[in-house]
């Protein structure tokens, strides 16, 4: 299935199914207003989708409409719950050796989590709205998974058959402020604005073949002002998959309906498939020519992220978002 959220002006937005093409929609009123209620109940509800999903691929949808990415918020539009990971080591790596230190000696024993806030997702088309370019304001393309109640104690194998959902993410980040808190110890916070999300999350059976493994199996398409910055492959580094990382998230702890857990930026051993940041871009300066020259983001930037299938078709939609200048507030 595809799922998308529609702004309809209230907090948690208006739960759609969406065709397999991504031309038509159509509301899911009758059976779940929300995503939250959907993953609350999936057992229950999800065949209900499925069986919607069919008739609007078949065209006998007698309620269906054109599907307008532009109008969708994330399909999740908050959560109870946020955790990154760090499954693409070799982004470390780099980072370490630009910056003239030693990766950590344990970075591939267990997975790396932080919890980020996770109240305020951004739809796919909304702008990237801050108030200085000084922060340092990057693009980190990535993919995150959204589970139904994963209980405390399950092992990958269990925590995998918890995953209803993938979406495309972009976690982005403020690189100046990143610095300022790990150097005191605390974040990240300030750091991480809200997330966007691509337009539709759709079950792990869309992928076919290349879901697997519990990895995705597809590149991850990321321009800037529409020049293709990079093409990292989602599955061929991933040192921990999601089943891994939920299992390692539910060590000490349930997570319930709606949880998000993204695996960080897509990164390559290699780099001639390019960058999913521009942090990754100015490490590889950094130890390449000993300075970094790429600037990170500027007002009026466009940032595009995608993936596409084996016929070439957008499979979750793009995430298309302009950076702009918050306006300063009025004091009174």
């Amino acid at each position: 299935m595809k799922l998308a959220t529609l702004n309809d002006g209230t907090r948690d937005g208006q739960l759609a199914v969406v065709s397999r093409d991504l031309k038509t929609a159509h509301l899911a009123d009758g059976i779940a207003s929300t995503l939250q209620k959907a993953l609350d109940d999936w057992s229950f509800i999800a065949p209900q989708l499925d069986l919607l999903y069919q008739t609007i691929n078949s065209g006998r949808g007698h309620r269906a409409f054109e599907f307008d990415p532009a109008n969708c918020m994330a399909p999740l539009p908050r959560s109870s719950l946020r955790v990154a990971g760090a499954s693409y080591l070799q982004q470390i790596e780099r980072a370490c050796k630009a910056a003239g230190s030693e990766a950590p000696a344990n970075l591939r024993e267990a997975p790396r989590l932080y919890q980020g806030a996770s109240d305020d997702f951004l739809g796919a088309h909304d702008a990237i709205v801050l108030a200085h370019e000084q922060w340092g304001i990057d693009y980190e393309a990535g993919i995150a998974a959204i589970t139904d109640d994963v209980a405390m104690g399950s092992t990958p194998d269990q925590a995998h058959l918890n995953i209803k959902l993938l979406m495309l993410v972009n976690d982005i980040t403020l690189r100046n402020l990143a610095l300022d808190e790990q150097a005191g110890g605390y974040g990240f916070l300030q750091a991480k604005p809200a997330m966007a999300c691509s337009p539709v999350a759709i079950t792990p059976d869309e992928l076919g073949d290349a879901w697997r493994g519990g990895k995705v199996h597809y590149a991850l398409r990321c321009s800037l002002n529409g020049k293709l910055t990079g093409q990292p492959h989602a599955g061929a580094d991933m040192a921990f998959n999601y089943p891994q990382l939920l299992a390692h998230l539910c060590q000490t702890r349930n997570a319930r309906a709606g949880s998000v857990v993204s695996a960080g930026g897509v990164a390559n051993k290699e780099v001639k498939k390019g960058f999913s940041s521009i942090f990754e871009r100015r490490n590889q300066e950094m130890i390449a020519d000993g300075v970094a020259s790429t600037p990170y983001l500027l007002f009026g930037d466009v940032v595009r992220l995608e993936m596409l299938g084996d016929d070439g078709k957008s499979l979750f939609g793009a995430i298309e978002q302009t950076v702009k200048q918050a306006e300063a507030r009025k004091t009174r």
